[in-house]
Parts: C-alpha cells; structure tokens; sequence
C-alpha cells in the first residue's frame, strides 16, 4: 500500500501502463523474469525499426541531395549494427530493468564517457553523431509503448512520473480507470483536468514506478489517496464492495439530476457544465444543466497535430452548439502556455511560465491565430446562444485590444457575405487580481464574468500550482480568495452584470453553497459533478446559505474558513 495525495475521489482496480509525463522523460519500472525475453524482443524490434527509419531517410537525402549529404545515416546504422554495444543494453534489461530506462542509462554513461574524453563544438557534434541514433531506438520504444496500449484497447490505470494534461488525455476517457503518479500537485493543471473527467486519481506517491510492472493489477483509492500493489483475493472483494456502493449513490442522485438546482425557498442557481473535449457531451444529459459555462478550446488544439482551420474549428463549434440543444455555449478563447503546451507549437522557455506568455498575451501577439478562432467562433454561433469569454486579462487594455479585433473580423466576415449575430455577449475570466481593483471600469465594457478560481488563488496567494513544492500553500479556503469571491460578487450586483464561477473551487457541494451565499447567479463544474450540487441546492434554504457566506467571511485563516465548510457539511449534506 501506498500512501499519496488524492486529486480526484473514486476507485478503480486493473491493470497499470507506465508512460512518460514529458517528452523529455523515460518512465522505469521492474521487468520480472518471466517477461524479460519478452522485453529483449521489444528491444531488437526498436533497433530493426530504427535501422530501418535511418535507411530510408538515407534514400530520401541521397535522391533529393547528393549520396555525400546521405552519409550521416549510414554512419547512424553503423553504430546501431555494433554489436558489443547492444549486449550493453541487453544487459541491462536482463537485470530486470524496462528497455526504455535501460537505453536511457546507456546514453547518458556514453554522453557522459565522451564528455570526459572530448573537449569543442567538433567533440559535441562528434559526440550527437554517437547518441543520436540510440535516441532514435529509445523514441522508437515509446511510440510503441504509446500505441500498445492505445491499440489494445482495454481499459488501463495509467502511472507516469508526473501529473500533467498529456498524460490524462493520452486515452480515450472510455479507456482509462484512473491516473497515478510519482509528482503532480492537487490543483496543477493535470489535476484540474482529471477531476473535470471523472478520473480517479492519486499523485506524490513514492516511488511508484521502481515498484510497479507493466500490466500489474493495482487498486486505485481516490478517496483516501492511497494505491494497493498486488492485491490480493480478499482486497479486490472489499474494492468490489465499496464500488458497489458509490455506484449505487451515484444512481440515487442521477435519478432527480434533471430537477433544477432552486433551493426551498426559491432561490435558482444556475447550474452550467465545463467541457473539456467534445467527448464530454456524450457523459451527460443536456436537459440536466442550463449550459455550458466553460468551454477550454485549447484541448481541440492539443488533441490534433497541427492548428486546426478555420473549417474544422467552425465544425467542431457547430457540434458543440448542436449537442446543447439550444442552450448558451461559452466558447473560451485558446489558453495555451505553461503547462498546458501544443505539440507543434513550441512557446519559449521562460524562468516563471506562470507569469510569463499565455493566454491572452499569446492571442494579442499572433493576431493571426486570434482572428481565425474568432471568425470560426462567430460563423458557429449563427442563430446559437454563443459567448465569448477571455482568459488571463489584466487590464482595460486588453479588453480594448481584444474588442477592436473582435469589431474587425465580425465586419470583414459581414463583408464576405457571411451571415453573423448582431450581438454577441463577451466576457472576461477574473483570474489576475489586477482586474479586481478595477472592476467598476471592467464591468461596463463586459456583457458578463466568470471568475476562475484555479488562478485567481495561485495569483493571490504567490503560489505556483504546477510546483509540488509549494503545492501546500495553494489554499482554495484562505480568507483572502473568499473576500475577493465576495468583492467580485457585490460589485457585479451593483452593475447588474451576471457573474458565474468557472474555476475547479466551486465543484465541491458545500463551495457551491457558499458561491450561492455570496450571491453568485451561476456556477460551471464537470458534468459528473452536477448531480451532487443539486442535491445540496435543493435541500438548503437560500438564507442558510447566505449565512454560511458571513460565517466564513468573518474568518481569520484558512482554518476557520474549512472548519465552517465541514460544519456546515455535516450539518447540511448527511449522507444518502
């Protein structure tokens, strides 16, 4: 049993598929001595396809340049072919350890060797010609590691050693039970992506991937943070029994989902869904909810290999607009940078990505890219209840900037002879705590708010979300979130401007309580979250709620603002 950190509750039992977090990291794990032929076999298989590849571009390079120019891939077949240095690597993966980290550990001890020996750019370049193609074995060894599991098909736990959005998108959600990992916070961006799925998941496990084999059978606790290894007859019955259980609760709160969230006394929140892939449409009823509040384009992108066109993305935003049935779809603009990163789009490395390019500054930047999205946005959103909402500002300038680009794609569509909507609502995310000293002048440029909560509190409180080693001090409950929450609320009143929160906060039952309290009109959560919030809206008097709002904004500390929540939890939820 390993202890972790839960990030998303839930349970699941299968078998487990290590994968890499980054591109620049090779996953390890323990290879038994009944599988190490088989891993051999994996290895030679990567050689003989990497020889092949360097074959071919050599074909390729002497057609279309000169047989000269080819020679660099003759020279990589050769070193391949050098059968004193394969025994090394074999070697290696008949001590019981994975091809992948066996190559790895022989590249860095060869880059390492010549480094001692070799001094110059000639010795470096000598040096990539040495490497380079063992590199290629090892980029071989994951592309089949990715697509063994994609092309099997079955359902899978899977582990790497961080938490991050390529690994929880690496399946389909059909295919995927639970994610597991050695590194990753509670609220990164992984985090808030596995939660918005529904997948269990538990990070800062020690250790995870020297103790585990591919293919092994564990069991995933997300509700307690916990991984079992092995388990044995009698755990996998307990596991069979607690399943049992959730699935029967989740079966009794499905059955009123459709009741909409109004509270006794008759107060309505307006209960709105976060989509992170158009996949999500198919895991709820649209009935059951009044929209979507929150639409992350960005995952399109990153699920595709280039930028898609116009075309497609006025296509997708058309299918969208269809699954909802006429109900208002809040398309958020690309938010890319950080971690959240586009394979054929490389932004800069920067010492602080959290407060560097991203988001809207990208868009204001790549105007280009910016104008395409928005006419696909405003082609779709033709006789649909669309709205565009805009990540990361923090000024009034970038509200004026955004809005001319905004005024001159809706005309140069309207002088194409394209069709668009005379009013289209735009609102902006509150997530820079610039934007809340200024929101008087905010609010009358905007049709509507969405607070996201994710970065607001790692921008209040000076604490990385995607950093484990301050991932303690990112605190949801601190007094300074919940007062900027409130601030938020009571000057949107005043300037009769709706107000939603979008962010991962406000999927928790009691939370959203407190949003209704603070006087929120709407919230936006992952659809499987929905059901829940209802039941807690439903059984609790708007007055209650709102007392709940003084209670923990009367609070000091962090402290006394989770032990009103757990309170209040008790008191207001039970159980089913």
């Amino acid at each position: 049993m390993i202890k972790g950190v839960s990030v998303t509750p839930g349970l699941a039992c299968g078998p487990v598929h290590v994968v890499r977090a980054a591109p620049d990291e090779v996953p390890t794990w323990y290879v038994p001595g009944s599988m190490v032929e088989h891993e051999v076999g994996r290895l030679h298989r990567a050689l003989e396809r990497a020889d092949r590849d360097f074959q071919r571009r050599q074909e390729i390079v002497a057609e279309e340049a000169t047989p000269r120019d080819a020679e660099i891939f003759a020279v990589h077949r050769m070193v391949l072919q050098d059968q004193g240095e394969r025994l090394k690597v074999e070697e290696r993966v008949r001590d019981g350890v994975n091809a992948e980290a066996a190559l790895q550990a022989y590249i860095e001890r060869l880059e390492q060797s010549l480094d001692k020996r070799l001094r110059g750019g000639l010795a470096r370049s000598y040096a990539a010609d040495i490497t380079d193609p063992w590199r290629g074995v090892l980029d071989c060894l994951m592309h089949d590691a990715q697509q063994e599991v994609l092309a099997h098909g079955e359902e899978v736990i899977l582990a790497a050693a961080e938490l991050t959005p390529q690994v929880v998108t690496l399946i389909e959600r059909s295919h995927l039970l639970a994610v597991i990992c050695e590194k990753g916070g509670r609220f990164s961006h992984g985090a808030v992506l596995a939660r918005a799925l529904g997948v269990p998941c538990v990070v800062s496990l020690p250790n995870l991937l020297a103790r585990l084999e591919q293919g092994m059978t564990v069991i995933v606790d997300g509700e307690r943070g916990v991984v079992k290894l092995r388990p044995l007859p009698a755990d996998i019955e307990q596991f069979q029994g607690r399943h049992r259980l959730m699935i029967e609760r989740q079966t009794a709160l499905a059955r009123d989902a459709g009741e909409p969230a109004v509270t006794p006394d008759g107060r309505h929140l307006q209960m709105l869904v976060n989509i992170e892939s158009l996949r999500d449409f198919d895991t709820f009823d649209p009935a059951h909810v009044e929209g979507v509040g929150l639409l992350r384009t960005e995952f399109l992108y990153m699920e595709r290999p280039q930028f898609p066109s116009e075309e497609e993305q006025y296509r997708l935003y058309r299918r969208a607009f269809e699954h909802m049935e006429g109900r208002p779809v809040t398309l958020r603009v690309l938010d890319i940078g950080a971690d959240k990163q586009l394979p054929y789009f490389k932004t800069p490395e920067e010492p602080n990505p959290a407060l560097g390019w991203r988001g809207l500054r990208i868009l204001l930047d790549w105007q280009d890219l910016f104008r395409v999205q928005l006419r696909a946005m405003l082609r779709a959103g033709v006789g649909r209840d669309l709205r565009i909402l805009l990540p990361m500002v923090a000024s009034m300038n970038d509200i004026a900037q955004t809005r001319a680009i905004f005024d001159r794609v809706r005309a140069s569509l309207l002088e194409e002879g394209y069709e668009v909507e005379a009013d289209v609502p735009v609102g902006v995310m509150i997530e820079v705590p610039s934007v809340l000293f200024i929101l008087p002048e905010v609010l009358k440029t905007v049709d509507f708010i969405s607070v996201g909560t994710n970065d607001l509190v790692q921008y209040l409180l000076a604490v990385d979300r995607d950093n484990p080693r301050v991932a303690r001090f990112y605190a949801p409950q601190h007094p300074s979130v919940i007062q900027a929450l409130d601030r938020v609320a009571r000057r949107s009143r005043e300037a009769g401007v709706p107000c939603s929160v979008c962010g991962d906060m406000a999927g928790d039952p009691l939370v959203a309580l407190l949003m209704l309290g603070l006087g929120y009109d709407s919230i936006s959560v992952a659809p499987k979250l929905v059901p829940e919030i209802k039941y807690a809206v439903r059984r609790t008097p708007a007055e209650v709620a709102c007392e709940l709002a003084r209670q923990a904004l009367a609070q000091p500390n962090t402290e006394g603002v989770q032990a009103v929540l757990e309170e209040a939890r008790e008191r207001l939820l039970g159980t089913l």
